[in-house]
């Protein structure tokens, strides 16, 4: 489980027969900050009250939030979950653990804790008979210390998860702490994107800040190798961001419907102690070597059973800095038609992702697989070079990686972490044109692509099935 330092994130699931505390620490947004831009209207705090809040800019910026949530579930709850939704009988708490008056908590904070206990931390918590039930509580000083190094979202992030649980407390929970989790992350994703269309009244994201927030999911997993039945395991990266796509794509209903036992989670533990000892990586040439086997192979088997045809594995081709001379000199990934050839920049791109990624195998396959996926388009005569090609490349890729996940491959098997890895590289890497040409997508966008390609298959990926 994550440490609780102000750098982490620390989501924990505790049920007993007497004390059900949802603990959801806020979601540390790495990367370039970007603040957003000013609320349209502050709420008056008199209109929503939080304990212990300043005027300072992050009470002011919960509290916004707060209020947006609020409006929001009450519009979504009739026709998700066919109730009413009620407001929080335990209201909202905002404490400064290193200047903390007594007075202004006479009963404590969420469900009787002593306010010195949310340092570092967020949490929804729901008890029995406990005092403040049905509450949230912030630490102010940790969300102002995210905000002014990660972005101004931070603290309506933050709130949105722990609102999530929230709507847990009112409709029922999973049966596993994952599913807890990763469904408090899809329903904060339905709200952001709510928010990102313009419909809140108090706060506002902009587009840059979706690939922040995605970023920051990463702080927010559980560690490599954590066995999905461990208690309180809350998943993977893909596990965590996927859910907040679902629910930024397909609302709450997705979020209500989604998120049974039956769900699939990418988390895993190792399998032998050798592959901890190494996270899980395989060395860079073996990487190499593993995208020379599974993608042809991957291919061979979709051509066959998909699409009825054979298939002709294109020559993969590593190079150094400078590329085929059938492909532009400004391009790290290349597929050059006429001579049916894949190529990928080792000096400039791959081997640097491999290394600043923390030894990532599957970034290295990843990699190759974007333009293989363009070779495969080529030969079912289908564009290569516009839009299209390069959107149906990226799920392409996540559908490559589902049955690589899946075993469904000779060439390798899959290792805790490894799709982590292509999210992490499509969002580090993705954006820039020399990786991903002819088109501006955001990481977010990215990932999106690559989600639906692993879920759903050949069908989403514009290949005319």
């Amino acid at each position: 489980m994550p440490d609780s330092s102000p750098r982490r994130a620390v989501l924990v699931l505790l049920a007993t027969a007497a004390l059900l505390l949802v603990s959801g620490c806020s979601v540390a947004v790495v990367g370039r900050p970007s603040a957003a831009q000013p609320p349209a209207s502050d709420i008056p705090s008199a209109e929503l009250q939080v304990v212990g809040a300043t005027d300072g800019p992050i009470d002011v910026l919960a509290r916004n939030a707060l209020a947006d949530l609020e409006g929001y579930w009450a519009q979504q709850f009739p026709d998700v979950f066919g109730q009413d939704f009620v407001p929080l009988e335990g209201g909202y708490f905002s404490v400064d653990p290193n200047d903390v008056d007594p007075g202004e908590f006479p009963r404590g904070i969420g469900c009787g804790s002593d306010p010195r206990d949310v340092e570092g931390n967020a949490f929804y918590c729901q008890a029995p008979d406990a005092p403040n039930s049905d509450s949230i509580s912030y630490d102010r000083a940790f969300l102002q210390e995210l905000a002014e190094q990660y972005g101004r979202f931070i603290p309506a992030l933050v709130m949105a998860h722990e609102f999530g649980h929230a709507v847990q407390g009112q409709v029922g929970y999973p049966d596993y702490s994952i599913s807890v989790e990763t469904q408090a992350d899809c329903f904060a994703g339905a709200w952001t994107a709510w928010v990102a269309d313009g419909q809140s009244e108090h706060t506002q994201i902009r587009a840059p800040e979706l690939d922040e927030v995605l970023r920051g999911y990463l702080l927010l997993r559980d560690p490599v190798g954590t066995s999905i039945n461990t208690e309180a395991a809350h998943g993977s990266y893909f596990d965590r961001i996927s859910a907040f796509q679902e629910g930024f794509q397909a609302g709450p209903t997705a979020c209500r419907d989604n998120f049974s036992a039956q769900r699939p989670y990418t988390q895993g533990a190792f399998s032998t102690p050798d592959e901890a000892a190494t996270g899980g990586n395989a060395p860079f040439g073996e990487a190499q070597q593993i995208a020379a086997e599974a993608l042809p192979e991957f291919w061979g088997l979709a051509f066959d059973q998909v699409f009825g045809e054979p298939f002709t594995p294109p020559q993969l081709e590593p190079f150094e800095g400078s590329p085929p001379n059938c492909a532009a000199d400004d391009l790290d990934l290349v597929f050059c038609a006429d001579e049916d050839l894949v190529g990928y920049d080792v000096e400039d791109l791959v081997g640097p992702a491999y290394e600043e990624l923390g030894g990532a195998d599957y970034a290295v396959i990843t990699a190759a697989s974007l333009p293989y996926a363009l070779a495969a388009r080529d030969q079912l005569g289908l564009s290569t070079d516009d839009e299209d090609a390069i959107r149906s490349s990226i799920c392409l890729t996540g559908w490559f990686s589902s049955a690589f996940f899946d075993d469904e491959l000779q060439a390798a098997d899959i290792s805790p972490g490894d799709i982590d890895e292509a999210a992490q590289f499509l969002l580090t890497y993705g954006t820039d044109p020399s990786v991903v040409p002819e088109v501006s997508l955001t990481g977010f966008q990215l990932v999106d692509l690559f989600r639906s390609g692993f879920f759903e298959g050949a069908a989403a990926c514009d290949v005319g099935v």
